[in-house]
């Protein structure tokens, strides 16, 4: 088994994805001779030819309504967007045409589409490339949202992503990118989409993350169970849209209290529904508030007050305390 960090798992699962289908194909700014902003795409275009992985111009909703008609007419196509905060231009593309494409043609047509995009802080880039909005796309019924948090998952879920049959968004932390490894399956394989991972068990809080923070709520899940002997049960949700809700109740009626982190903006976040369908169907197990530690509620901001800004192990910890002890 192969030993990659999470932009080599990227990498390798394009490459078994277009080996195995000649529908799929790559299109995106700089992705071609320059392998992409982050090398995610270098040498496919050696591999594959310049037919199948496409340096496009600069604009962005061109990129994704190529896509949109790629699919409709039967190609699988990955469209890059080279960081998140840029998706603003493609919102119509993305929102109002890809998702609803199979609802509004009564099921006649899908569209069988990847948008990979890097984002997230703690890299120190300019405006507009940190931002985290994962859930505008949680509220355009239609088109999936995944965020992996490691390289196994990376893989796994990109390969999943290429096989559905409707639009998925594909949210790669730039944070994780290079900053450990882990062992990944040679060839072809998935993990499901939709499905959460327990990826620490435990018994007196449930802590719910999903990509740059899944290893921050382990860092803090240790610090509080080395102090206090705490023991947290800790949940990587993969997938953003459709989130797993069974999978974070059942672990909320185990524990009675839950702690959600996440990076972007608190206001309207992931974390509010989450916190809303704890509510609704585990609210008797409840032994305490629902907890969100989040990014605040202003634009992202300069790369020198960004460790300030991000959620981290002690804020996270902070407020695993504060519920145990309520």
């Amino acid at each position: 088994m192969a030993n990659m960090t999470m932009i080599q798992a990227i990498q390798d699962a394009m490459r078994v994805a277009m080996e195995a289908d000649s529908r799929v194909l790559v299109l995106g700014e700089d992705i071609g001779k320059n392998g992409g902003v982050f090398r995610a795409t270098e040498g496919l275009m050696a591999a594959f030819g310049e037919n199948r992985v496409i340096d496009t111009p600069l604009a962005e909703s061109g990129i994704i309504g190529t896509a949109v008609g790629l699919a409709l007419n039967g190609m699988r196509p990955i469209a890059e967007i080279q960081f998140l905060g840029f998706i603003y231009e493609t919102m119509d593309q993305v929102s109002a045409q890809a998702a609803r494409m199979r609802f509004r043609s009564q099921g006649r047509f899908s569209v069988p589409m990847v948008i990979r995009s890097p984002f997230g802080g703690g890299v120190r880039t300019p405006e507009l490339h940190s931002d985290s909005l994962e859930a505008l796309f949680l509220h355009s019924p239609g088109i999936k949202v995944v965020m992996p948090s490691n390289p196994y998952d990376a893989k796994g879920l990109l390969l999943a992503a290429l096989a559905d049959d409707d639009p998925v968004l594909f949210l790669e932390p730039m944070k994780l990118y290079r900053a450990f490894r882990g062992e990944v399956p040679e060839g072809s394989y998935q993990v499901p989409l939709g499905k959460a991972n327990v990826v620490q068990e435990g018994n007196d809080v449930t802590v719910i993350a999903w990509g740059p923070t899944v290893p921050v709520a382990l860092e803090a899940a240790k610090s509080v169970s080395d102090q206090q002997g705490v023991s947290c049960e800790v949940i990587d949700l993969r997938t953003i849209s459709p989130i797993d809700i069974d999978t974070i109740v059942n672990s909320v009626q185990k524990t009675g209290k839950a702690v959600i982190v996440h990076e972007a903006v608190r206001a309207g976040g992931v974390g509010a529904e989450i916190t809303a369908q704890i509510n609704e169907r585990a609210f008797l197990s409840l032994e305490a508030p629902v907890a969100r530690v989040t990014g605040y509620d202003t634009p992202y901001p300069v790369p020198t007050l960004e460790d300030y800004w991000l959620p981290d192990a002690k804020r996270t910890g902070e407020a695993i305390l504060r519920t145990v002890h309520f």
